[in-house]
């Protein structure tokens, strides 16, 4: 069984509210030495109450568009290999055509 903690409800809270303003942004090891607690016990509390930072509108945008370029890359490298497939296959039938006209 885990002993009681000896920090606050109080500051419990306030730790927790600090990590979810940070949106992801630090760890809880930045978070934890700005509040001079252990990183672990942060993680524990932060776990116990539901777990992630609160992520905002802005950043949750962001994340949205770089989907969206990621999949737009792997469409178009795909579609590059394509072209290039095309461009030896034309490459090889204007040789050709040069060689049968000499």
């Amino acid at each position: 069984m885990a002993r009681p903690s000896e920090c606050s409800a109080k500051f419990r809270s306030d730790a927790l509210a600090l990590w979810r303003a940070s949106a992801g942004r630090r760890t809880y090891r930045d978070v934890a030495a700005d509040l001079n607690a252990n990183p672990e016990t942060l993680r524990t509390w932060v776990r116990d109450a539901g777990g992630r930072p609160a992520v905002s509108s802005a950043s949750q945008d962001t994340e949205a568009e770089l989907a969206r370029l990621r999949a737009e890359n792997t469409r178009l490298a795909k579609a590059e290999k394509e072209w290039q497939l095309e461009r030896e296959i034309l490459r090889r039938a204007a040789a050709c055509v040069a060689r049968e006209m000499k």
